[in-house]
Formats: C-alpha cells, structure tokens, sequence
C-alpha cells in the first residue's frame, strides 16, 4: 500500500478587484509559500481572514496546494 508525506503547503487568498470594461470580474492572487503542513482548514481560515482584514478589497476565495510524496 502506499503511503503519503506532505512535503509544502501553499496558501492563496483571492481577492474582488472589481469589474472590467466587458463586465469580467478582475481577481487578484496573493501567494503565501512555507505554510505549515501540520495547519488544520479552521486554522488556515482564521489567518487568511486576519491578513484580508488589512486589505480594502474583498476576500472572494482561500486555497490551499499542498505537495506530496508518494512512497510503497
């Protein structure tokens, strides 16, 4: 059976830019490399939501990537 590690997580906050000429939404993407891999769903929330609280536009989405290594 093979097992799995994480090896990096990633975090990306995505934010309302507004609209464009033709009626598209604009999004901005702000990456944050280095996240612990240990950092539970609420955990992760509760700082995305903390670093949005500083900014002006508004939090649309939160991702996290994580990498891992698969091994048999």
């Amino acid at each position: 059976m093979a097992d799995q590690v994480i090896l990096d997580s990633n975090l990306s906050l995505i934010y309302d830019m507004g609209m464009d000429i033709n009626g598209k939404p604009i999004e901005k993407r702000k990456s944050y490399n280095n996240v612990k891999t240990a950092a539970t769903p609420d955990q992760l929330l509760q700082v995305a939501q903390a670093i949005a609280s500083l900014q002006t536009e508004t939090l649309t989405l939160v991702e996290r990537s994580d990498t891992h290594q698969l091994t048999v």
